[in-house]
């Protein structure tokens, strides 16, 4: 699987989100284009935040599980259960949010991980944060048609 911590697959996504405009419409969801971006911030902070929030109950009892399926090759679900602190409803700065991104993805390199525990996941290594992250962004990006 590709993974956002190789040089090729992270300048494809950056490739991608240089073709988004303010005007990208989805084909799929409810998020807007600037909501699509800050919500795969926030996944990126997530992974570079080296301090996290501790595991939740219901990691404990499906983390495991949806870990197994998310970190498959099948692509994710159209529409699939967004966790509240992804969601994205108030209006967002198309510029602001594209400019974050792409340093949030600059900045994602090996050893950036220092605390690979996910708060729903649990522990996650290296190699699947970087694919995690890689293949919710190509979701996001197909999702908006680029």
């Amino acid at each position: 699987m590709k993974s956002l911590f190789e040089d090729t697959p992270r300048q494809e996504i950056l490739d991608r989100i240089n073709k988004l405009t303010p005007q990208s419409k989805p084909l799929w969801g409810r998020m807007d284009v600037a909501q699509m971006l800050a919500h795969n911030i926030v996944g990126l902070e997530a992974a570079l935040q080296n301090k996290k929030p501790a595991r939740s109950f219901m990691g404990y009892i499906m983390g495991g599980f949806i870990k197994k399926t998310l970190l498959s090759p099948k692509p994710f679900k159209k529409n699939g259960f967004t966790p509240k602190e992804f969601r994205m409803v108030s209006p967002m700065d198309f510029i602001e949010q594209k400019n974050k991104i792409i340093d949030l993805i600059n900045k994602f390199q090996k050893g950036a991980i220092a605390d690979k525990n996910h708060p729903f996941f649990g522990e996650m290594s290296e190699g699947e944060w970087g694919w995690l992250q890689y293949k919710h962004l190509d979701h996001h990006l197909q999702q908006f048609g680029v």
